[in-house]
């Protein structure tokens, strides 16, 4: 069973993953539905790219 840090870093790492998923998901439902570059589905899904590429940075980044 693994201990509780590594049960959050793997969860974080997963949620952080499915984020991305999801940005990207939200970036080309936008544009194939006929949303521009500032529309607001294209900026959310830019935004939670972000945040998930920012999420698994900050992981990697600190130490075990």
């Amino acid at each position: 069973m693994p201990s509780p840090r590594q049960f959050h870093r793997g969860s974080t790492r997963v949620f952080s993953v499915l984020l991305i998923v999801v940005g990207v998901a939200m970036v080309v439902a936008s544009i194939g539905a006929g949303g521009g570059p500032l529309a607001v589905g294209v900026v959310l899904g830019v935004l939670f790219c972000a945040a998930g590429g920012a999420r698994l940075y900050l992981l990697e980044r600190t130490p075990r």
